[in-house]
């Protein structure tokens, strides 16, 4: 009985979507024939195109359904191109999700959302004096690159969660998320076997980094840590979801992940009347992550190898610091490390930025971290709490590591716009609510019966007799 209805379910799924699916599939294979010998990663272009053929004969009846489809794909890092451009399908797909997100978002956008936008504002206006002092293009195409990071990934989560899809489009970055852990777990398995307890790249199904898997993974599982109840999930499959997910990020060894993670963890704990989190989870979770992270590095240090990551980043912080002293106001320009012979992204957020925009630009960027903070902290907590245990993890994580990678700064601000886009749209059903209850009709739904007193109508009665015919 159970499997008929599950064939009936599946019968009624499949009706309306097959011929979807076919038209994707021919447009999949269309795209890959005319572009295989043009393209770089002509099948990941052409995968590309059929989910954006899908959603788009789908917007309709679905407005955002561009805008949902893209949220798996800003976990996928891998370059595709055509024609001289190199962008990765993360770049790619917030970049259409913004294009359905300004046509066909809510308006207008709440205080708080504003107040983010302005932030971002300072900063682009601070970096911008470097695209003028150091004309080259790479420089102004990156300023448009950093605002559509932030800001315009700001604007995509906003419309996702104004439009009420905020639980799907977390379940889309969950389930994402949940499969690179398991083929980061399956990868681990057969390496550990051999004996070699080393950090995990992926190479299937495509090159992975691990600090990018890690901090990726780090971003996705404070979702599932902090669990809002405007999102729905059960506590059995939160649960799940961020053991697997932890469980990949320690295997892939990035201290900065693990490190961010524990930021966000603290967070749920002062936020415990929110979160539902005890103070038993800091002895659970943060301190022997904090005792595993702090191990790895006293064994690095302890090995004298100028090579491991810990001296090479002093190192390199070194050079950096030399660097920006040759122009420390205004920078050498964002993506300089293209055009310098010899230099490379620094592997610091505030260095980073110093470097590329110098004081100025360095000044612009504090102001924009620390007021996005502030505004996070102060809004609803049933609703900031996760805004900004994810923000103050990408901000955490980027002290150790590369800031201006496309997804690690893409997926932490469209989870801080839909979780300010559920909060609007709350706020506008118990507005509209609470408007409907006083203005309905007598005798409708949501309005006040009124008692009629006996003289009342007895005195309507009189007058209605009173009156001449006609009136």
């Amino acid at each position: 009985m159970r499997a008929r209805s599950w064939r009936g379910r599946i019968a009624d799924w499949w009706a309306p979507t097959w011929q979807w699916v076919l038209l994707a599939a021919g447009a999949a294979v269309a795209v890959y024939i005319l572009l295989d010998e043009r393209a770089r990663n002509a099948p990941m272009l052409a995968f590309a195109v059929a989910a954006l053929v899908i959603a788009a004969a789908v917007t309709s009846s679905t407005p955002m359904a561009i805008a949902l489809m893209a949220m798996p794909g800003l976990l996928i890092i891998q370059r595709v191109g055509i024609g001289g451009t190199d962008l990765s399908v993360s770049d790619v797909s917030l970049a259409a999700a913004f294009g359905a997100a300004v046509l066909l978002g809510q308006r207008p956008y709440s205080s708080s959302l504003r107040w983010m936008l302005w932030l971002n504002f300072v900063y682009q206006f601070t970096s911008f004096i470097t695209v003028i002092v150091n004309p080259y293009t790479a420089n102004t195409v990156e300023w448009f690159h950093a605002w559509l990071l932030i800001s315009g990934a700001l604007i995509v989560g906003w419309a996702v969660g104004c439009a009420g899809y905020a639980r799907l489009a977390f379940g889309l970055m969950l389930a994402t998320a949940c499969i690179i852990a398991v083929i980061t777990i399956a990868h681990a398995i057969p390496q550990y076997a051999t004996g070699d307890f080393g950090a995990i790249y992926l190479e299937w199904p495509f090159a992975m980094h691990k600090n990018f898997v890690g901090t990726t993974l780090a971003i996705v599982a404070v979702i599932a840590y902090i669990n809002p109840d405007w999102v729905g999930w059960s506590r059995r499959l939160s649960g799940s979801a961020f053991l697997l997910l932890a469980t990949a990020i320690l295997m892939s060894q990035s201290r900065q992940a693990i490190i961010g993670l524990i930021a966000a963890v603290l967070v749920g704990v002062i936020r415990r009347q929110v979160t539902g989190r005890s103070r038993s989870v800091v002895f659970l979770l943060v301190i022997p992550a904090a005792w595993i992270v702090i191990g790895m590095v006293i064994e690095q240090i302890e090995s004298q190898n100028e090579f491991n990551s810990v001296y090479q980043r002093l190192t390199w912080f070194r050079d950096v610091y030399h660097l920006w002293q040759e122009s420390p106001f205004f920078g050498h320009g964002l993506r300089y490390w293209y055009q310098l012979p010899g230099e490379f992204q620094p592997p610091q957020a505030e260095l980073e930025i110093v470097a590329s925009t110098g004081l100025l630009g360095l000044f612009g960027f504090g102001v924009m971290w620390l007021g996005m903070l502030i505004v996070l902290w102060r809004i609803d907590p049933r609703f900031g709490t996760l805004a900004f245990a994810v923000a103050l993890s990408r901000i955490v994580q980027a002290q150790f590591d590369l800031f201006w990678v496309a997804a690690a700064v893409s997926i932490p601000f469209v989870i801080v716009g839909i979780s300010l886009g559920a909060m609007e749209r709350e706020r506008l059903s118990a507005s509209k609510a609470e408007s409907d209850a006083r203005g309905a009709p007598d005798g409708e739904p949501g309005s006040p019966v009124r008692a009629t007193r006996p003289e009342a109508t007895a005195t309507v009665a009189a007058t209605a007799a009173r009156r001449p015919p006609g009136r």
